[in-house]
């Protein structure tokens, strides 16, 4: 846990492995957070937003409070002042692949909001913002380890549970079935509905 007294907080994507993260801290499966925080780009599933509205009731009921954030720049992927947030594929005048944007989404609209709202909140609970007051779980599994990164501020220490807080490192499909296994929802894999790291089967899905 983050140094005392401190927050601990997750980060709420509502995909399989965040919402994992909640619900296990809402069983007791792992230790109580002090929120789950949702950075809304604007861009997500509609299966999305009405799976959020089902389960933060459940959430709440079960002792972890829900908040949304949301970048002032969320739903523009393209502003006039700043340029194209998404890491979209650009063409020559030809018709020729010129390569991709900068990705700049996930910067914009999602840490940006978030280190905003924490920021606020550590002022608001007089706490300041000393090495490690906030911890900050991430639900990568042992599939996706290459994501894993330290976060290049001192006051937010990442951590992530399904590699280093249960009895074994899990994997996305252990996720899912730890949530069948206690009766709970499989959500719809989490991302913009425009985002070009989208495969075949996940455009065809959208579609």
């Amino acid at each position: 846990m983050c140094t005392e007294p401190g927050l601990t907080v997750i980060s709420l994507g509502w995909g399989v492995q965040s919402f994992g993260l909640a619900a296990k801290s809402a069983l007791g499966e792992l230790p109580r957070v002090d929120y789950a925080v949702h950075a809304d780009t604007g861009w997500e599933r509609s299966e999305t937003y009405a799976f959020a509205e089902k389960w933060i009731p459940w959430l709440e009921a079960h002792g972890i409070e829900v908040v949304t954030v949301r970048s002032n720049r969320a739903g523009f992927i393209v502003n006039e002042s700043d340029g194209i947030f998404a890491p979209v594929f650009t063409t020559h005048e030809d018709g020729s692949p010129s390569g991709m944007m900068r990705r700049q989404c996930t910067h914009d609209w999602k840490i940006v909001p978030m280190r905003r709202w924490l920021s606020a909140e550590l002022k608001r609970l007089n706490l300041g913002k000393s090495p490690g007051i906030v911890e900050q779980w991430i639900g990568f599994t042992l599939d996706e380890v290459q994501r894993v990164t330290p976060d290049d501020v001192q006051y937010i220490t990442k951590a992530h549970p399904y590699l280093e807080m249960l009895d074994r490192p899990y994997t996305r499909q252990m996720v899912i079935r730890w949530l069948h296994e206690n009766d709970l929802e499989v959500p719809v894999k989490s991302a913009c509905i425009f985002c070009p790291f989208h495969g075949y089967h996940q455009w065809r899905e959208i579609q």
